[in-house]
């Protein structure tokens, strides 16, 4: 049971994970990997993500990743181990955090008293986390914590993201969806991403895309049309999805309490204004489904 008011969990969530989520769309990790032999825009995502795990295949990260072609993964890995080791890719990604949250943040902000705040408040939180059934946030357990405060808030930042991602999967499993079917209806509820970026950076065609649309529309999921659009029984299916997920990632900031997650919310909340400004975020930094 928690005293938490009504869906903080998730509104500390939606302001602490772009400032996770804001490097991979940062031209500072491509240089980043680019440096280490990860030119590819695929591979260096795949690589990113998974590094955590060690040298794995194709299959861990189809499984842990969710909404991508498993021909898309298999293509990049896991040869792309054979370019950069796991633990180069790590240290390349820790390095693009520090230039790109420097950069957006400004160093004020990066060496200030509210940075600090967050950074513990946030590792506070994950001390609730839990591993089981939650692969990518468990690897990512096993990394150290960065010493400087922004990385250590990034760093906790990434626990969050992962243990309520993880979640987020098995409540789509619950809810029959596949992998494309869950981006599919995502997408129907006009918070999702556009269907080009789908198709280009999850390996996906657009006859993939039709036929999940049809599937949907047999289950009643979705109307008839060119555009995706949620019926009744899909918004609904949907917002269970959400609340699902809310009580499965409710556990860390439970552990915070209400007035540290009040706190932790609005410092990530300024945090976030300065990087909009800054031009830091597109329309969907989230992507899971």
């Amino acid at each position: 049971m928690t005293t938490l008011p009504a869906r903080a969990e998730r509104r500390c969530h939606n302001a602490v994970n772009p400032l996770h989520s804001c490097i991979f769309f940062s031209p500072d990790l491509g240089a980043e990997m680019g440096r280490i032999g990860i030119e590819d825009p695929s591979a260096a995502y795949f690589a990113t993500r998974a590094a955590a795990f060690g040298p794995v295949g194709a299959g861990a990260v189809t499984a842990t990743f969710h909404n991508f072609n498993p021909e898309l993964v298999a293509r990049h890995v896991p040869a792309v181990w054979e370019t950069a080791s796991p633990d180069t890719v790590l240290a390349a990604r820790l390095r693009a955090a520090d230039t790109t949250l420097r950069r957006l943040l400004g160093e004020e902000a990066v060496a200030s008293d509210a940075m600090a705040e967050a950074a513990r408040l946030a590792l506070r939180a994950t001390e609730a986390c839990t591993p089981h059934a939650r692969p990518l946030y468990a690897a990512h357990a096993d990394l150290p914590v960065p010493e400087e405060p922004h990385l250590a808030f990034w760093h906790a930042a990434t626990l969050l993201r992962e243990h309520r991602g993880d979640a987020h999967l098995a409540a789509l499993l619950a809810a029959e969806l596949d992998p494309l079917e869950s981006l599919v209806s995502h997408t129907a509820t006009g918070k999702g991403m556009a269907i080009r970026w789908i198709l280009s950076s999850r390996g996906w065609r657009r006859a993939d895309w039709e036929a999940a649309c049809e599937r949907l529309r047999e289950r009643g999921l979705l109307k008839a049309g060119e555009q995706p659009v949620l019926t009744e029984a899909g918004m609904a299916l949907r917002a269970e999805i959400e609340e699902a997920t809310d009580r499965m990632d409710v556990a860390p900031y439970a552990h915070l309490g209400a007035d540290g997650v009040e706190r932790l919310t609005e410092l990530a909340r300024g945090f976030l204004r300065t990087a909009t400004a800054a031009g830091a975020f597109p329309a969907s930094a989230t992507g899971r489904g």
